[in-house]
Parts: structure tokens; C-alpha cells; sequence
């Protein structure tokens, strides 16, 4: 068998089939594609209903989708936008270098962007649009690692100065001037939209955001647009099950706005990405099977004659069984390796290439670095309709850096260039800088009226404006609903029994009902809204739907039926945690992305929040999200028949580790009203760049009124909810008024209901008086404390400021316990704080959850009422105020074990 019947199939009738594809041709010259296709799929499915086994192949062949004669032909000037891009790439490269010239170890990437330079090039020529009177803008998720190219643009527009190149990861010793290393709104608000560097947020965050526009207008909310959503990720990213989980719901919901690029350079951070595979055809077939439309940008122009050429199919072949391995050697060794080991094995390609040098060779250039390819493949991306498209262009890592690292294995590493490899960028790229300035790798800037920077500022000017650019604030401002909107749950329940989740959606209710807050609720749910009491929204506002809703739900006959409608409010993202709070964060920015202020809802069950998705929940600080995230059923000891993974004790630490995150613990209906009321006011009346997080429960229980002037209490963490009576401390004589033993007891969540009970045991049991203390959030007590331990430090001779904590227990009589359904960290973040002298006992659910009734597992945590009385009868005892036989007392008449295992250890 020779090579000829390796490459070609086993035909039983060459004249027929031959037959076949000139009838095919010729519907093709005379119908077009569309025609050929709808044919070819009736005769597929001919095939199929007579039996034949038709496997679905997802992948084509390794060339480019889009064929020569149908490209699309850019209306730029090819020679300036090369010239603009060279320019780009020096600066890009010249800021690196020298960031990593000064003392520190600033680090940074070259070969990222190197690579890439020619897919942002023609998307900022001729594709992106910013926001202007005209259009709504696109969004563009850029390439965190491109960082350098990104601003190295924007230098030669005038936007960034030499300076602050200068200052490239410098943001402290910038003092506002700096650039941060990859995008962060935080640290450039007026620039960055989106962060994106870690890795896989960019993708699911493209897609969610796709989505919410199409739910923007299909509630109205805005006018229907061609605006797009652009999602630039790195081959090696899409191994990050966040980058590619996703993916169906765009092709579900036919998401035409959104656009993927995937920059293949076939290398990840330490080697290939599928050294013994091909990525862009697993890709293909990944996006493909999906439902999104996959163009491949494989090759660029000068592989089209030698394509042309390849009658019989072997350069094809030999294409589709080499895999990236050797791609990447080929580009690492040059021209006369790639004709040994590449053409060469197959007389007929190396015949091929007979003809050419082996610069000619190692000049084939692939198709991420073609700007004709790159434009043709994104005017069909745009011009697609009904479904994503996926952009697989092949590029070469480090691109330009030639020896120092130009398509091999350590290149993602590469931060600093000898003054050889500068000088090879220099004369590669034709860089107008002489020998002897070399050793500074100096910025390059061709002026203000020079041909390049013009054509780059009119480029832009018909394009809306520069790119990157964030709005800070929407343009309307929504006033909040006062408190007394919220008065059906700032009174008692009387003798009715609810859960603080019950309170909460009732609060959201309230809020639907307000005229200018009411459109701009978005409720979301990882599908668990009946669980959270949320089925009676599913009539009220509806459920989004695209298209609407095409079956007759099983309950239709029921008051609280399965409503799905396209102009539906409730987000239902089925089973995704990720996908929820993606979709959150879309909302959350909407203000800023869309001009349009939403206040988003995402209810979950808090253990599967900050912990499994604490990445996009950061990345949501940095973006300035606002909305809330509510930890529904939360609690270790609350959720009582979960168990180990379902029990949360320690999101409220994940919480406050994020600077602009709001985190409460409310215990009753009122607490969760306040909260409500003050968060909405502070993100849509005063846009303020913070959200919330507020853990609520599925225990029910009666509730009081809201006490009189606790609302600032409450805010700020902590206000008195009973008072034992015995008042404060006589300052003036030092002693306290108390005629009886008394403690500090502090709670929040549903323990500060058994902190309510213990105290009762206390005075019952042992003649004790209790001050008890909500303390709906112990973050905000902390920060509290620490900025004023702060200002105090660096202010000595300046009245000295007071923590919240320390102000209202100063002067209490006895000792402090607090017990919370967390674990002992998250209320002892306070101790700094407490008066001088005032003993701490904290109690806290530390160890795994397990699955029992409440009283059992409160019991066995050690934060049920027993428990905390007899933490406060052993302060006491320290003190002198009872003695050790009322705490062995206590021991015997509340039963506890004092020989069985700590908790945290079973």
C-alpha cells in the first residue's frame, strides 16, 4: 500500500462519487452554501432513517473555516495598522523589561500579548465599539496577561503617559498614577471594566453578561442594539472548568451578542496545552457540540497558494496528524527543521516547498497573526445570527522574541531580554531607535501628529471612543424606600412563626412593589426557590425565559404555577452556584456596563456561596459590584438535617475578608429590614461601590417590633437588646451599681435566640443579670475597631477616638460571652476592642456539620443555652462574682460532659 492510500478513503466507484461532488459544485456556483448545505442535510437524514450509521463528527478539517474567495476584505490601511502594531509591541515589551530592570521583582508578561497584538489590533481598528450617544458600547473581556499591550496602546493615543508606563505594577509609589498589572476596576476605575486575570472568570462572566443584556431588552429596559460582548481567553484557560461550563446555556439561548476569541498558541504556563493532541480541534468540536458557531483562523495568507495547490489532500493530511508538539518545535527551530521534519514526511509536501527558502519556510505565517484572516473571521462573528461564535485563532507564544523565547516551553516566564534579543525585536519589527539607546530599551512615541497616531485616533472617533473606558455611576439616581415601606416586617409576628428567609422575601417583595426600585429587583436563584419560599414570584414577575414559554407547566391549575415569560424578572440558572453569581455580577455592574442601576438578588445556600465560588465573589469586589448575595438556610447548627457539606460556620470570614462586602447575621424580621433598606439606599440612592451579604434561616419563630433608635445599631453591628437593669458602671467612684452578678451576653443569627434563653436561665437558676447584645455583624464591629486603633496610633496628641464595641460596653458590669452559628473566629475578630479588663469567652460551631435535629447538634457544638450559661457562671467564677461550685453546679443540673471530645477533634 503506498502513501496515496493512506490519505485517500476506500472508493468502490471513483466515477460516481466524482459524479456526486460536481453536482454538488455546481448547486454550490449556481445556489450557494446555504443551498449545498440543506441538501446534503436531507440526504444525511435519508441515510439515517435507512439505517445507516452516521456517526456526528464535530470537527472539520485543520484549515481555516472561512476559504479565501470568501473572506471578507478589511477597509483599513494594511501598511499603518502594521506599523501602529509594531509600535505597540515595542512599547509593550519595552515596559516589562524595564519594570523588571528596577529593583523588586516587579514580574510581568511579554510573550501573552506578543502573540495576540494582532487580535486586539483589529478589533480596536475596526470592530469595538465605546459607548456614545449613538450606540450602548461593546464590552470587551480582555486577556489578562495582555495587560501591557493594552496600555502601550492607549499610550500613542495620549491617554497614558510615559510616566506612568514607568510606573507599570507600581500603584503604591504611583499614588494614583500607577498601572496595575492585569485589569482591575478597583485600581483604574475610569479605565478597566472587567477583571479577568484569573483564569476562567472571564469566560463565565462573557457569557452571563451576553445574557443579561438579552434580558435587558426583552424587559425593556433597554432598546435593542448590535452591541457585543468580546471574550478573549488563552488556549491553556479553557482546562478551567468555569471557562467552558457554561458554554451550552449561550448556545441554549442563542446568545448572537457574544463572541469568544481564543488565542491558541498551543502553550500553557509550563508546556504545550495538548502536546500530543491538537486543542483547536478538540475545541472546535467542544464549541460545535454546544451549538455555537466555530471559525477557525488556523493558517494566515501565505499558506493559501500552497492550500490551493494540495489537489489530492496530503498537505491536509499531514495538517490533521501532526499534533501541536511538533507545530510548536516547527516554530522553535525554524525554517529547516520544519522542512525535514514537517514537509518532508510526504514526497508530495515536500515538493511542495522545493521552490522555497528555508526563510520563505519559517515565514508561513499562521492565522492569529494574519490581520486579513483575523478581520474576515470577526465580520462573520458579527454578522452571525441565532448563535455565539467562537473565534480558535492560531497564534505563536512570545511572537517577535525570537531566540529568547519565541514558541518554547519557558516562554510564559520570560520578563527580561538581554540587549541582543531587544535588538532582534528592534530590527524585526523595524523600530526607529539607534544602537546606542538600545541598552535602555527606550518608549517609542512617533507624535501626536504623526500618520500613526492620527489614524489610530480617527479609527477610534468612528468607533465611539476609547477603549478601555468605564462609566462610574449610572445617569439616574433611584430613591430608596424609606424604612416605613418596610413596616410589614419591622413589626412583631405576634404569635405567628417565620424564618428570617421568610422575612427576607417578603422585604424583596416589598421592594418589587416600589415604583422606581420595583423594575430593578433581580431575583436569582441557583434552582432552589421553593426551597427559600421564592415559588409565589414565579406568578408575580415571572420567570426569564427567551423564548418564552412553549409547554404547559404541570402545575398550570395551581395559584403558584411555573411561569416562564420572556420578559420574566426571576434569573433560574438550574444548578450553578458559578453560574448564579456570574450572572449576579452582570446585574451587579450593570450600572456601569449597560448605564442601567439593577439592585440583583442571588439566594443560595451559604455554604455553597463564598466557599465554592469565593473566586468570582472577590472578582466582584474588584468590578465595584452592588447587590446583595443572601447565604440562605445558613448556620451550622440551622439547617439541621443537611449535614457536613450543606452547614456553614465560616462564610462570614470569607465575607470580610473582601474590603467592600457588607456581611450581616440578622436574627430577627426587623434587623433584616434595616439591612435591606440601608443597602438599597447606600448601592441605588448613593451608588456606593459596596454589596452585601446577609446569612438568613429556615427556623421559624415569633419576632418582636424594632426597638426604638436601633436602626444605627444595627448598621454598625451591634445594639442593646435587653437590658439587665443594673445600667452602667459608676465611672466617678469606679464601682459598679450592680447588686447582683452580671454578664455581657452578645449573639447573632438564630444563637442569639438561645443566647436569650440562657440569660433567662442565669437569673432563674443562679440570681444573674444579663445585658443581652444582637450583634448582626461582628465584621463591622472589627473594622470599626481597627480604624480607630489606626487613627488613634498615627494621631497621639488628638482626642482619642472610641471603638463602637468599647463604647457600649464600657462601663458594663461583669464579664462578655458571645456565641454565634460560626465558628469561634467570627465573634472573637472583637476582642481588641472590649473594655479593659472585660473577660471574652467565645463560643462557636468549629468542626464539621453533621446532620440531627437542632437541640442535638446546638448541643453538641456547645453554643445551645446550657452551654452558654455555663461559659458565663465560669467567667464569673474567674472574677470572684460566684464561686466553682456553681459552676459544677451548672455542669450537673444542664447535664454537659466535661470529659467528652472537643468538637472540632469528632
Amino acid at each position: 500500500m503506498d502513501q496515496l492510500d493512506d490519505i485517500l478513503h476506500q472508493d468502490i466507484d471513483p466515477t460516481e462519487t466524482q459524479e456526486w461532488v460536481e453536482s454538488l459544485d455546481a448547486v454550490i456556483n449556481h445556489d450557494g452554501t446555504e443551498r449545498a448545505h440543506y441538501l446534503l442535510e436531507r440526504m444525511v437524514d435519508s441515510t439515517r432513517r435507512a439505517g445507516g450509521h452516521l456517526p456526528f463528527n464535530p470537527t472539520t478539517e485543520y484549515v481555516n473555516t472561512i476559504p479565501p474567495n470568501l473572506e471578507a476584505k478589511s477597509p483599513g490601511d494594511a501598511a499603518m495598522e502594521w506599523r501602529i502594531r509594531t509600535l505597540i509591541r515595542w512599547n509593550a515589551m519595552a515596559m516589562v523589561v524595564r519594570a523588571n530592570r528596577k529593583p523588586g521583582e516587579l514580574g510581568g508578561h511579554i510573550a501573552s500579548f506578543a502573540s495576540s497584538a494582532t487580535l486586539y489590533d483589529v478589533g480596536f481598528n475596526h470592530f469595538w465599539r465605546a459607548p456614545s450617544a449613538e450606540h450602548p458600547g461593546d464590552l470587551v473581556f480582555h486577556q489578562g496577561h495582555s495587560s501591557p499591550g493594552i496600555y502601550a496602546r492607549s499610550f500613542l493615543e495620549g491617554r497614558i503617559s510615559e510616566e506612568q508606563l514607568d510606573l507599570f505594577r507600581m500603584e503604591v509609589a504611583g499614588k494614583g498614577r500607577g498601572l496595575s498589572s492585569y485589569p482591575h476596576p478597583w485600581l483604574m476605575p475610569d479605565y478597566w471594566q472587567v477583571p479577568t486575570v484569573s483564569m476562567g472568570l472571564g469566560p463565565i462572566q462573557a457569557i452571563y453578561q451576553a445574557q443579561f443584556w438579552k434580558y435587558l431588552e426583552h424587559r425593556g429596559l433597554v432598546p435593542k442594539s448590535d452591541r457585543k460582548v468580546w471574550c478573549f481567553m488563552g488556549d491553556g484557560e479553557t482546562d478551567e472548568p468555569e471557562s467552558l461550563g457554561a458554554i451550552s446555556l449561550a448556545g441554549r439561548e442563542g446568545l448572537d451578542n457574544l463572541i469568544f476569541v481564543i488565542n491558541c498558541n498551543l502553550q500553557r504556563l509550563d508546556g504545550p496545552v495538548r502536546g500530543n493532541g491538537k486543542i483547536i480541534q478538540e475545541l472546535e468540536g467542544v464549541f460545535r457540540g454546544a451549538g455555537w458557531n466555530a471559525i477557525k483562523v488556523v493558517w494566515g495568507s501565505y499558506w493559501d497558494p500552497l492550500l490551493a495547490r494540495d489537489k489530492d489532500g496530503v498537505l491536509r493530511k499531514l495538517m490533521m496528524e501532526t499534533v501541536d508538539g511538533e507545530y510548536q518545535a516547527c516554530k522553535a527551530f525554524g525554517g529547516a527543521y520544519t522542512r525535514e521534519h514537517f514537509f518532508g514526511k510526504y514526497p508530495q509536501t515536500r515538493e511542495m516547498v522545493a521552490n522555497l527558502s528555508d526563510d520563505d519556510i519559517w515565514r508561513l505565517n499562521r492565522g492569529g497573526h494574519d490581520p486579513h484572516k483575523v478581520y474576515a473571521a470577526y465580520n462573520a462573528a458579527v454578522n452571525t445570527k441565532g448563535m455565539p461564535t467562537v473565534i480558535l485563532a492560531k497564534t505563536v507564544k512570545g511572537y517577535g522574541m525570537g531566540a529568547a523565547g519565541e514558541s518554547q516551553n519557558p516562554t510564559h516566564q520570560q520578563k527580561k531580554l538581554d540587549e541582543e534579543a531587544v535588538r532582534h525585536f528592534r530590527d524585526r519589527f523595524q523600530i526607529p531607535i539607534g544602537d546606542d539607546r538600545l541598552k535602555d530599551v527606550p518608549y517609542y512615541h512617533p507624535g501626536k501628529d504623526s500618520p500613526e497616531v492620527q489614524y489610530m485616533l480617527e479609527r477610534r472617533k468612528a468607533l465611539g471612543g476609547a477603549l478601555p473606558q468605564r462609566r462610574r455611576k449610572a445617569e439616574a439616581t433611584l430613591k430608596a424606600p424609606e424604612l416605613a415601606a418596610f413596616e410589614q416586617i419591622t413589626k412583631g409576628t405576634g404569635d405567628r412563626e417565620i424564618s428570617t428567609t421568610m422575612a427576607l422575601v417578603r422585604g424583596m417583595n416589598l421592594l418589587l412593589r416600589d415604583k422606581q426600585i420595583g423594575d430593578r429587583v433581580v431575583p436569582i436563584v441557583a434552582d432552589e426557590a421553593r426551597t427559600f419560599g421564592m415559588e409565589g414570584m414565579f406568578r408575580q414577575i415571572g420567570i426569564y425565559a427567551p423564548f418564552g414559554q412553549k409547554y404547559r407547566p404541570q402545575d398550570a391549575d395551581q395559584l403558584l404555577y411555573y411561569r416562564e415569560d420572556q420578559k420574566g424578572q426571576v434569573l433560574q440558572q438550574g444548578i450553578s452556584e458559578a453560574g448564579g453569581m456570574a450572572s449576579w455580577m452582570a446585574a451587579a455592574t450593570s450600572y456601569s456596563i449597560s448605564n442601567q442601576a439593577m439592585l440583583p438578588f442571588f439566594i443560595y445556600y451559604s455554604m455553597f456561596g463564598f466557599q465554592r465560588i469565593g473566586d468570582l465573589c472577590w472578582a466582584a469586589g474588584d468590578m465595584r459590584a452592588r447587590g446583595f448575595l443572601i447565604g440562605g438556610t445558613s448556620g451550622r447548627t440551622t439547617l439541621n438535617g443537611e449535614g457536613l457539606q450543606h452547614e456553614d460556620g465560616h462564610s462570614h470570614l470569607m465575607a470580610g475578608a473582601i474590603p467592600n462586602v457588607k456581611s450581616y447575621d440578622p436574627t430577627f424580621s426587623y434587623e433584616v429590614a434595616v439591612i435591606l433598606q440601608d443597602g438599597t439606599r447606600r448601592m441605588m440612592q448613593e451608588q456606593e461601590d459596596v454589596y452585601y451579604y446577609i446569612t438568613v434561616m429556615n427556623e421559624n419563630y415569633s419576632h418582636p417590633d424594632l426597638p426604638k433608635g436601633s436602626e444605627e445599631g444595627i448598621i454598625k453591628g451591634m445594639y442593646l437588646f435587653r437590658d439587665s437593669g443594673l445600667g452602667i458602671r459608676d465611672s466617678a467612684k469606679g464601682k459598679s451599681k450592680a447588686t447582683a452578678p452580671c454578664v455581657q451576653l452578645l449573639g447573632s443569627g438564630t444563637i442569639l435566640r438561645e443566647v436569650i434563653a440562657a440569660a433567662e436561665l442565669l437569673e432563674k437558676d443562679f440570681g444573674v443579670k444579663s445585658d443581652i447584645w444582637s450583634c448582626p455583624s461582628f465584621v463591622e464591629l472589627r473594622r470599626d475597631g481597627f480604624d480607630a486603633e489606626r487613627w488613634n496610633r498615627l494621631h497621639p496628641e488628638a482626642e482619642q477616638r472610641v471603638p463602637y464595641v468599647t463604647g457600649l460596653l464600657q462601663g458594663r458590669a461583669g464579664p462578655a460571652v458571645a456565641a454565634t452559628d460560626y465558628v469561634r473566629e467570627y465573634a472573637d475578630q472583637i476582642r481588641a476592642f472590649l473594655p479593659d479588663g472585660m473577660h471574652y469567652t467565645v463560643l462557636g460551631t468549629d468542626g464539621f456539620g453533621r446532620s440531627d435535629t437542632r437541640a442535638h447538634l446546638r448541643d453538641f457544638f456547645e453554643v445551645d443555652r446550657y452551654w452558654i450559661a455555663h461559659a458565663a457562671l465560669a467567667a464569673l467564677a474567674k472574677e470572684g462574682k460566684v464561686n466553682a461550685k456553681d459552676v459544677s453546679r451548672a455542669i450537673k443540673e444542664y447535664k454537659l460532659d466535661p470529659e467528652r471530645p472537643n468538637p472540632m477533634t469528632r
